[in-house]
């Protein structure tokens, strides 16, 4: 299901007040996984069913910590009243990783290391712990989801928490409709230039091919 690659370590949490034959034991985390392939999210939750330390639960309600495997429409995927988040993913698209971070990001586990058992409990204490953990070539792009949700915390005309801004909202709901850039610009009030300029932004924001694919992006994201 996953290829090994280790090449993080963090260390385990212990639970130093039940003790064994004299050896420390890690308290138990309830968890709950979730991702869009049933096989993959069932391979997941075999792995944590022998995990040292690890509970995995069907009510994500129960949960300490989420689980969740990226592969696409991250904020449907994930449930409401996250404690600690979980992702396993290649990467993230910077409107996704500002949706993880929203919702409780405290780990990132790249999928090279997600077939690893003991990876991927390390990082479930990790959570649970608040101790963060994020490959280096994300660091870059966190911080700027950062900046831009301290920005947008104030800033109206900001990106929402779909990614999209209001702006772009309105030009994709139009153009979801079959109107034409210059169609668009009328309704609107905009120039023509403008609405190109605000489709050209969104395209290369959220590395989306076409206008096509943003239409199908949005509508995915229950922008429309």
């Amino acid at each position: 299901m996953f290829a090994v690659d280790m090449s993080s370590h963090t260390a385990w949490p212990i639970d130093r007040r039940h003790t064994q034959g004299g050896h420390a034991r890690r308290a138990s985390v309830r968890v709950s996984v979730h991702a869009t392939d049933p096989l993959v999210a069932s391979g997941l939750r075999a792995m944590f069913q022998v995990a040292t330390g690890v509970e995995p639960v069907d009510e994500p309600a129960e949960a300490e910590v989420t689980v969740a495997v990226a592969d696409a429409g991250l904020r449907e995927l994930l449930p409401p009243d996250i404690k600690r988040l979980v992702i396993i993913a290649d990467d993230l698209r910077r409107v996704e990783l500002w949706t993880a971070i929203r919702r409780g990001l405290v780990v990132l586990v790249p999928r090279t290391e997600a077939g690893d058992q003991a990876r991927l409990a390390r990082a479930v204490h990790d959570a649970h712990e608040g101790r963060g953990d994020l490959p280096p070539e994300q660091l870059g792009a966190m911080l700027q989801a950062l900046k831009e949700l301290q920005e947008n915390a104030s800033d109206p005309r900001g990106l929402g928490p779909n990614g999209f801004t209001p702006r772009e909202v309105d030009v994709i709901r139009l153009l979801a409709d079959g109107f034409d850039t210059g169609e668009i610009a009328e309704k609107l009030v905009y120039s023509e230039r403008t609405v190109k300029n605000v489709l050209h932004n969104l395209l290369s924001r959220l590395n989306l091919r076409n206008r096509t694919h943003a239409v199908a992006y949005a509508l995915r994201q229950g922008v429309i």
